[in-house]
């Protein structure tokens, strides 16, 4: 009777097990990374009365331009789906990354959960959710370098909702549908702060359309914050236009938006493209170039190069020139690998 029940609660056990899917992914990645003129928050240490060094909290100081750099990433995802065919998914991650300003090693943490329910072409998020242009096409384009340091977009200066990967991220609701070439997507972010103790609405939304056609892919978004702690009531907007086309090894993207912000400095159009070329079976090139109209906007250009190494594993690196309004351009590079599980 004894062995009978031991059996009975294992089956039990390892049907339960079985019945639930959870999956991890991820990718590691290591290498060397530089970054012209580079600063950072550093331990700060002072001489005391009686002469003796003693720690003073921290400082922000110049830092060694060349350090290691690396990023462990750890998703963590949940499944299950019901006997019509609708799914439930919740996600959360698991990230460690160098610190860029001093060149050391930060603790791992878990982020704030995502929830989704799909069916169909239909998809709902809710929770630590990326919006309409974190999930836009080719917003991102290509991105050289091994931390993906260069972006066509780097002339936006609109604060749009992003999904976190270190942090809580904002408890927002994110809407897809797809049918058939297009695809519509909306986003709504319920947020309040306050202005001297008197509370203000900061609400974000956006909303987008995607269309593609033969290899060409078109999308459009708009979004608008209602208010800003700087500003008490301005409203600020992001409207962007992209357009990505493959052809054969090579395959490209344009970028163009139109940003209204608090800071006038920051108003204005920006614009991008980027550029990828598979040089033979395992190596490919790249391009980024992102600038603004803005006199405060930052200028991206620069090159990368990924080269396969076969089961997830690959080299990659970067070089290229990062420059805000009238400061001097800065020299940014990195090289390492990267390997997906």
């Amino acid at each position: 009777m004894k062995n009978l029940l031991i059996a009975s609660t294992a089956l039990i056990a390892t049907a339960s097990v079985a019945a639930a899917d959870v999956k991890f992914s991820g990718y590691g990645r290591f290498g060397i990374g530089y970054q012209e003129d580079r600063t950072g928050t550093v331990n700060n240490f002072t001489t005391d009365a009686n002469g003796d060094i003693v720690a003073d909290g921290t400082a922000d100081v110049d830092t060694d331009n060349t350090i290691l750099v690396s990023r462990f990433r750890l998703n963590i995802d949940g499944t299950a789906e019901t006997d019509g065919g609708v799914e439930f998914q919740a996600r959360v991650r698991l990230q460690a990354d160098d610190d860029s300003g001093n060149g050391e090693q930060n603790s791992a943490g878990l982020n704030g959960a995502r929830f989704s329910v799909i069916y169909g072409g239909l998809r709902v998020d809710a929770g630590n959710v990326a919006g309409s242009f974190d999930n836009l096409a080719n917003y991102f384009g290509n991105e050289p370098g091994l931390e993906e340091f260069l972006g066509q977009y780097s002339g936006v200066d609109y604060s749009f909702l992003e999904y976190t990967s270190t942090g809580s991220g904002a408890n927002a609701v994110f809407f897809q549908y797809a049918v058939g070439d297009f695809a519509f997507g909306a986003s709504y972010d319920q947020a309040t702060v306050a202005l001297d103790g008197v509370p203000q609405d900061a609400d974000r939304w956006d909303i987008s359309a995607t269309y593609t056609f033969n290899n060409i892919t078109a999308a459009l978004a708009y979004g608008q914050t209602k208010a800003n702690v700087n500003s008490a009531s301005e409203k600020q907007s992001l409207t962007v236009l992209t357009l990505g086309a493959e052809f054969g090894d090579f395959s490209g993207t344009l970028f163009v938006a139109d940003d209204d912000v608090v800071d006038d400095a920051e108003n204005g159009t920006a614009y991008g493209l980027s550029l990828a070329y598979n040089l033979g079976a395992a190596t490919t090139l790249q391009f980024a170039y992102g600038d603004g109209s803005a006199d405060n906007d930052t200028r991206n250009i620069g090159i990368g190069a990924i080269y396969d190494l076969g089961g997830g594993a690959s080299l990659r690196g970067g070089i290229g020139e990062i420059k805000t309004g009238d400061e001097d351009g800065r020299i940014r590079a990195d090289f390492g690998a990267q390997f997906n599980f």
